[in-house]
C-alpha cells in the first residue's frame, strides 16, 4: 500500500467553540468531517446510506440535537469502521456504553473526567452558600422594587459548623470538599466504595442512610445511570433532617423533582440549589414558583477556561486513539476492554 492511502475520518457531532487550533491540528492525522443531517432521522439515513463509512472516531459534545441519545439503535447503525467515541463532558449518561461494548469489535468511549472539577465545584459552592443564606428570595424582591420583601425572608444559615454530606466522591466531590472546608463545613460522604484516606482527604465515610439523616446540606455529585436514577426520592427526603438544604450539580434525574417540590412545599427542605434538571430545558413549575430555590441553567462548566480544557482533552483522546490505538481517559465501565 503506497503513501496515497486515505486518512481515517473523524466525525464532529456538535461544535468546537474554543479549541479550534487543536481541532485543526488533528487534521494532520485524519480527515475531519461533519454530518449533513440536521436531526436524528436524517442522521440514521446518512449512516444507512454509507455516507459516514470510514469514520474511525467521533467527537461528541454534551448535547447534540443532531443525533439525540447514542442508544442501542444508533450504535447498531453506526459505520462498521467506527472504533472510538470521544465525549466532551464528564457525565456520559447520553451514551449507552453497554451497547458500545457489546458491538463487535467494541466501540471504545472516553469522557473528560477532571477538566470540569474546579468549575463545577465552584458552582456547587455558590449554590450551597446561596441556598443556605436564602439569597434568592431577597434578590427577587429587590428586582421587583421591594428591597428585601414584605415580610423579609426568613433568616438564612451560616455554613460554618454545618455538616455537608457529599453523595458521590469523584473528582468534583473531592474538589468540593476542600472548598466547603474553607467555609468551615464538616464533610461526610457516601460512595459506592470507601476511598483511601489519601483520596478522601480525611472526609468521613458513612452509610447512605447516615448521610441522609445527619447532613445539614446534601450535595449530589454522582453520575446518572440505571442504579442512580431517582436515588433521592420520597423515602430519602423522609429520612433527612427537617430544614435540610439540597444541592444538585450532577444530573437532574438522580433526584425525583416532584418529590423535591413536595418536600420544599412542606418545609422539610429549607431550600435547594440546582444547576441540572430532569427534563432540561423544561423546569418543574413547582421549582420556578418557589422563592427558596436557587436555579442556574446548567452552567456548571460555563467558563472559557474550562470549555477550552474540556475540548482539548477530548481532542487528545482522539489523537491518542489514532496514533497509538488507546484513549487517554476511557470510561470506567470499559477499563478492562
Amino acid at each position: 500500500m503506497g503513501s496515497t492511502s486515505a486518512k481515517p475520518k473523524v466525525l464532529l457531532l456538535g461544535s468546537i467553540s474554543h479549541a479550534s487550533t487543536a481541532w485543526s491540528a488533528l487534521g494532520e492525522l485524519a480527515e475531519l468531517i461533519e454530518p449533513t443531517a440536521t436531526n436524528r432521522a436524517e442522521f440514521i439515513q446518512e449512516c444507512k446510506d454509507g455516507k459516514l463509512d470510514g469514520v474511525v472516531a467521533i467527537y461528541r459534545t454534551f448535547s447534540t440535537s443532531i443525533t439525540g441519545l447514542v442508544d442501542e439503535e444508533l450504535v447498531n447503525i453506526m459505520p462498521s469502521s467506527l472504533k472510538y467515541i470521544a465525549h466532551c463532558g464528564a457525565g456520559y449518561d447520553q451514551i449507552d456504553v453497554h451497547a458500545c461494548s457489546a458491538r463487535s469489535p467494541p466501540i471504545r468511549v472516553s469522557n473528560v473526567p477532571t477538566a470540569v472539577d474546579d468549575a463545577t465545584a465552584d458552582v456547587n459552592m455558590f449554590l450551597i452558600l446561596g441556598a443556605l443564606r436564602n439569597f434568592n428570595t431577597g434578590m427577587n424582591a429587590l428586582r421587583q422594587g421591594k428591597w428585601r420583601g414584605h415580610p423579609a425572608p426568613p433568616l438564612g444559615h451560616d455554613p460554618q459548623g454545618k455538616v455537608l454530606g457529599i453523595l458521590g466522591m469523584g473528582g468534583i466531590g473531592r474538589n468540593l470538599k476542600k472548598k466547603a472546608e474553607a467555609f468551615g463545613m464538616k464533610v461526610i460522604y457516601h460512595n459506592r466504595r470507601k476511598l483511601s484516606d489519601e483520596l478522601s482527604g480525611g472526609a468521613e465515610y458513612v452509610p447512605f442512610n447516615v448521610l441522609l439523616s445527619t447532613s445539614d446540606v446534601i450535595s449530589l455529585n454522582l453520575p446518572l445511570n440505571k442504579n442512580t436514577r431517582h436515588i433521592i426520592s420520597k423515602a430519602e427526603f423522609a429520612k433527612m433532617k427537617d430544614g435540610v438544604v439540597v444541592v444538585n450539580t450532577a444530573r437532574g434525574a438522580v433526584m425525583d423533582e416532584a418529590a423535591l417540590v413536595e418536600s420544599l412545599d412542606s418545609g422539610k427542605v429549607f431550600s435547594a440549589g440546582l444547576d441540572v434538571f430532569e427534563e432540561e430545558p423544561t423546569i418543574h413549575p413547582g421549582l420556578l414558583s418557589n422563592q427558596n430555590v436557587m436555579l442556574v441553567p446548567h452552567m456548571g462548566t460555563w467558563t472559557s477556561e474550562t470549555i477550552l480544557a474540556m475540548e482539548e482533552w477530548a481532542i487528545e483522546n482522539i489523537s491518542m486513539a489514532l496514533r497509538v490505538g488507546k484513549l487517554k481517559s476511557p470510561v470506567p465501565e470499559q477499563a478492562d476492554l
